[in-house]
């Protein structure tokens, strides 16, 4: 007897054909994820760079400044009893900062009253004598003599009052000088002094300025000051931004200073663009020629297409990938000064260049050249 056996496939017909079609797509997402040519990225507008006539231009480093700011000394000698501000405080004009100790000028200020109180008295004295010999000699009872005798000291006692009453301001005065006050609303920049301290007339105590108007200050080299004379425009950049602010006025020193050979320039800033700044800040100054007529070739980029990564400046260059579609190559460049919204290429790229003017998309996979 033979037995038969009946053998049953262990797979679906349909099986091989869903594998054969997820090995399809595997295989061409493979293919397209090695050809990076396949994928479909942002275009990205291009500048080709050529030779251009600039202007003479020249940045400085400079530092922010109050324009209003004054070193507070005594006028007094003296201990100082009070010290009652310190750096950071903000002030009020008219606030008493600092008080000397002034019993001595008290002691002053006493002595003049009582002088202008014996003053008075003779003055009193004097005019009623000379009103009662008015009288007597109206009536022929004295000479003529006596009348001008009277009105002398009346007159002397007139003069006598009028100095008491000056010392009395003197002594006043110098009573003032004990206590130092608020020229204006600001911030108390610094101390130098402290309580119990000895102060002499002249002598610094503390430092105060307002927080407006505020202003650029800059020391350009002799050589450049001709330079700095001719700009056409003076621009700003403001401490820990990339904005570039023109200033409301400019004032040149009309000498250098013979030792380090420099020329200060004071560029006072408007109130909303020194709104928030604080005096010492470092800031950058430029100063940007004005016609371009027989001036050199540069080459200039856009400052929007620089890519700036730590101590790296690069761009964004289009190259050829063979004999297909084109891409874009990061390339380091060394730059120069600045020119209105282009900066100069010292080095790095050349005439003919193309470069992407958006250097963010241009790093994106894929990306092309529009």
């Amino acid at each position: 007897m033979s037995a038969r056996f009946a053998v049953r496939p262990l797979l679906s017909p349909r099986l091989p054909r869903v594998a054969l079609g997820l090995t399809f797509v595997l295989a061409a997402g493979l293919a397209t994820a090695a050809d990076p040519a396949s994928v479909a990225g942002p275009q990205v507008p291009v500048l080709t760079l050529g030779q251009q006539a600039v202007g003479a231009s020249a940045a400085f480093d400079g530092s922010l400044q109050a324009v209003r700011q004054s070193v507070l000394s005594a006028q007094a000698s003296g201990r100082i009893a009070t010290l009652s501000v310190k750096a950071g405080d903000r002030v009020k004009a008219g606030q008493v900062l600092a008080v000397i100790d002034d019993r001595a000028t008290q002691a002053g200020v006493a002595q003049a009253q009582a002088g202008v109180a014996q003053a008075d008295a003779n003055l009193a004295n004097a005019k009623a004598a000379w009103e009662r010999t008015r009288d007597l000699r109206a009536q022929n009872f004295v000479a003529q003599a006596a009348l001008d005798s009277a009105l002398a000291q009346y007159k002397a006692a007139e003069a006598g009052a009028a100095a008491a009453r000056a010392g009395q301001t003197q002594a006043s005065v110098a009573q003032g000088f004990t206590r130092l006050t608020a020229p204006y609303d600001g911030w108390v920049l610094s101390t130098q002094a402290e309580a119990g301290q000895l102060a002499m007339p002249g002598a610094p105590i503390l430092t105060v300025y307002a927080p407006q108007p505020m202003r650029a200050v800059v020391y350009v080299p002799a050589s450049q000051q001709s330079l700095a004379q001719q700009a056409s425009q003076i621009e700003v950049q403001l401490p820990g931004t990339d904005k570039w602010v023109s200033p409301v006025s400019k004032t040149s020193v009309p000498a250098a200073d013979p030792v380090s050979q420099t020329v200060e320039w004071r560029l006072n800033l408007s109130d909303a663009d020194g709104a928030g700044q604080v005096p010492g800040r470092q800031v950058k100054v430029r100063f940007v020629g004005g016609a371009a007529q027989a001036a050199p070739q540069r080459l200039v980029v856009p400052s929007a297409a620089l890519l700036r990564r730590g101590e790296l400046t690069g761009v964004y260059v289009v190259t050829a990938k063979g004999e297909a579609a084109k891409g874009f190559a990061l390339r380091a460049v060394r730059t120069g000064a600045t020119h209105g919204d282009g900066v100069e290429v010292l080095a790095g790229l050349k005439a003919g260049d193309q470069v992407a003017l958006d250097p963010v998309r241009a790093g994106l996979a894929g990306a092309r050249p529009q």
